[in-house]
């Protein structure tokens, strides 16, 4: 199995070109499919992110002055390059997440290039001038870049979160510093090499490798940031919250998730299989993974036999085989984790039905999760409630709608969920009562360009299409303004 081009990452993006850290210091990135080391890179110091912050501050007033066009014209000679290198950003994926490499090739690189695809189409459609209204032409709302933008984003789905926050960003005429998680950094240093392949003016846009607790809140409390935007986990978004609230900057974020799947009685045939796939896919590492299978009761133990069967039926091997098995979970932290919470849906009473804890059979090293599914599960249980982040997935039955929307409803989060139901005007009625950022409804999936985000503890703010565009702008009146 042959690395990315280089094991050697230590070289952060800034300015236009690549420097090595200030401060030496190496972190090894492993391959979870493996346990061992496939590359190095070195986490910055305060004194890294002050000197992108810099170079995003100096480029700003230019780069904020381009033309639309100009700028598109350059995500649209970064999308070239990207599709040539498509491949390439896959196998980095799934080197350092373990997704595996079919999965990695379509569905994660292909996420990258979908997005800054759909952002091209929906910055092009943009209103940034317009008048206030027929009635008062004279007063102009202008959209303008809010400054420099600090991009934080997680290990899971890597490409697809880099694209979401930087393709808006530099399109509104941002500059950015992306701090990509330092589990998972290969795709984004690859995508930094697409982006100065494409031309992009020096100090637009800057990459430093570095952790939450150093890197991350430097550039979150930092002055010279005006705006942050993190995709992770609820805890660190509180934390970011609170120390961005000092500098009253912007904060934007997409956090966790514990997605209802409720599926009625009069559901298609292929509903719970769908579900349970869904659930296990990328390994359970989606924030808006259906992870609680809510079932009316007159199909329940139909719909837990089938649940059951998937999950025996689901293959788990190394990432770099070809297939449509899932992989391991990211590292040995978040195995343990869900180990933990495996052993606690058992020790809860909830019944075990497949999986549960410990390697799968045939894997004695990597990261490997065996595909678990509990029924008769309570709403009060911690499998229930807690992001588990694996191939878990959680079945309980209810006996009325309004049942299933209480169940469904009583969380913290409000991120994604799903319906499942032959009568439409059931599965309206539902998904306008559902308390979350995302309804999706009998397996239609919402696309590029729909708005991604939740309520509650799941964020604040949307990514993707025009609202994804809206993320990185101010808005500003001007009257006394003569229509051009």
């Amino acid at each position: 199995m042959e690395n990315v081009t280089l094991l050697d990452r230590r070289k952060f993006y800034i300015n236009g070109e690549w420097v090595d850290p200030m401060s030496p210091n190496d972190a090894d990135v492993i391959n979870p499919s493996t346990e061992e080391v496939c590359a190095v890179i070195s986490l910055g110091t305060n004194a890294d992110a002050d000197a992108a912050v810099a170079a995003a501050k100096a480029a700003f007033p230019s780069w904020s002055e381009t033309s639309l066009d100009e700028r598109v014209e350059l995500l649209e000679k970064l999308l070239a390059v990207y599709k040539e290198r498509w491949d390439e950003m896959g196998l980095a994926i799934s080197q350092e997440m373990g997704a595996p490499i079919a999965m990695a090739k379509a569905s994660q690189a292909g996420s990258g290039y979908g997005h800054l695809k759909a952002f091209i189409k929906a910055l092009k459609q943009f209103e940034f001038e317009r008048p206030l209204g027929d009635d008062n032409p004279g007063v102009a709302i202008v959209h303008e870049p809010i400054g420099v933008a600090a991009l934080i984003t997680p290990w899971n789905w890597p490409m697809n979160q880099v694209a979401l926050k930087v393709a808006p960003a530099l399109g509104v005429g941002c500059t950015v510093v992306l701090k990509p998680s330092e589990i998972a950094p290969l795709s984004s240093y690859l995508f930094a090499e697409m982006i100065d392949e494409a031309g992009f003016p020096a100090g637009v846009f800057n990459l430093v490798n570095g952790d939450g607790g150093g890197v991350g809140t430097h550039l979150t409390g930092h002055p010279d940031v005006d705006m942050v935007s993190f995709t992770g986990s609820t805890r660190a978004g509180i934390l970011i919250s609170k120390n961005a609230a000092d500098t009253v900057k912007r904060v934007s974020l997409e956090l966790g998730g514990k997605g209802a799947n409720i599926i009625f009685a009069d559901a298609d045939e292929k509903a719970v299989e769908r579900g349970v796939k869904r659930c296990f896919n990328n390994s359970g590492q989606s924030c808006n993974a259906p992870t609680r299978m809510l079932v009316e009761r007159p199909i329940y133990e139909q719909a837990v036999a089938t649940a059951t069967a998937v999950a025996e039926q689901t293959a788990v091997n190394i990432a770099h085989h070809e297939g449509t098995h899932i992989g391991p979970v990211v590292s040995e932290l978040q195995f343990n984790k869900i180990q933990a919470l495996i052993n606690s849906g058992i020790e809860e009473g909830a019944s075990l039905k497949a999986g549960g804890p410990g390697l799968p059979e045939g894997h004695d090293r990597g990261y490997f999760v065996r595909p678990t599914v509990f029924a008769d599960v309570t709403p009060e249980m911690e499998i229930a409630r807690e992001e588990i982040f694996g191939p878990v997935l959680s079945i309980m039955p209810f006996d009325s709608e309004d049942e299933a929307l209480a169940i469904a409803n009583d969380t913290t989060y409000g991120l994604t969920n799903y319906v499942q139901t032959q009568d439409m005007e059931r599965a309206r009625r539902v998904a306008r009562r559902l308390r979350s950022g995302m309804v999706e409804l009998n397996g239609a999936g919402l696309g590029y360009g729909a708005p991604f985000g939740g309520y509650g503890q799941s964020g604040n703010g949307r990514e993707g299409g025009e609202w994804g565009v809206e993320e990185f702008l101010e808005v500003k009146a001007i009257s006394g303004w003569e229509p051009r």
